[in-house]
């Protein structure tokens, strides 16, 4: 049995999907905090149990009979998130489980300026050490995390942003579509190559994409940190926030993010969509 955890979520239940449309309902498992939220899946036919990364026990009947389990990354940042990888990995061990997948990141790094890569790389470090087989999914930036980062340049005409590097932005559907792939077909060992869309953007390119898409002219204003900085707290972002943006510009202007390959392209069976796509789908353009 193939158990993903966090599937109420965005990438789980994505990935969740993609197992349906390849092998048996009864095959096909899931870990959740919130069991009510899955009902649907319990109603097509999927072993729903509640798992919490925060409760072993839950862990251990959750992961019961899995030959695979899907670690999706806990939101929770620091020692606490780390934490709760470290115990989600001993309960996949002590269940038996055979293998270990986590959604990790292409720019994880101990010493990187964006706090979740030190998260993803200290967790990388726990699954070797467990001695488990394991697959570290070193996924691509999230497309959807771009949105948020947006703020009114739509509205505005003005993409107000620190000095930044290229980044490799890549969907939830098509790393849900990979993940499906690796899990069925038992492929990839240790850290997996990066898994991108097949282009790397920076800012100044997403608002030529922006003014393409909206038939108005968008421009990219490049900013100090510490003007940017201002220019969060003026939109009322929280500090924590505001630390993981900055340190997300802080690492793309490093080159963490820009590195693209073809891995994610051989796994899906042809080319991930593309970022214009994308923001044509997901963005509102006429706000």
């Amino acid at each position: 049995m193939l158990i993903v955890t966090g599937a109420n979520g965005k990438l789980g239940r994505g990935v969740v999907e993609q197992l349906l449309k390849r092998i048996p309902v009864e095959q096909i498992g899931v870990s959740v905090r919130e069991v009510s939220k899955a009902q649907d899946l319990t109603v097509r036919g999927v072993r729903v149990r509640r798992g919490d990364f925060d409760d072993a026990e839950s862990l251990l009947d959750a992961f019961e009979g899995a030959s695979q389990v899907l670690l999706i990354s806990s939101g929770i940042l620091g020692e606490a998130g780390i934490r709760q990888h470290q115990t989600a990995i001993h309960a996949a061990k002590k269940s038996g489980v055979g293998r270990v997948l986590y959604t990790s990141h292409m720019g994880s790094s101990k010493t990187s300026y964006f706090p979740p890569m030190i998260h993803h790389a200290a967790t990388e470090a726990l699954l070797k050490e467990s001695g488990m087989p394991y697959t570290s999914l070193r996924n691509g930036f999230y497309a959807s995390s771009l949105v948020g980062l947006l703020g009114k340049a739509i509205k505005t005409g003005v993409l107000v942003v620190p000095e930044d590097g290229p980044v490799a932005w890549t969907t939830h559907s098509d790393l849900a579509q990979a993940t499906a792939v690796i899990l069925t077909e038992q492929s990839l060992d240790g850290l997996s190559p990066n898994l991108t869309a097949s282009e790397a953007i920076d800012m100044e390119g997403v608002a030529a994409m922006l003014s393409d898409l909206t038939g108005r002219s968008i421009y990219p204003k490049v900013v100090s940190d510490e003007a940017y900085r201002e220019y969060l707290i003026a939109q009322g972002f929280p500090e924590p926030r505001i630390d993981i943006t900055m340190g997300l510009f802080r690492a793309s202007r490093n080159g963490d993010f820009a590195q693209t390959t073809t891995a994610l392209t051989d796994l899906i069976g042809r080319p991930p969509m593309k970022l214009r796509d994308f923001l044509k789908e997901s963005v509102s353009l006429y706000s």
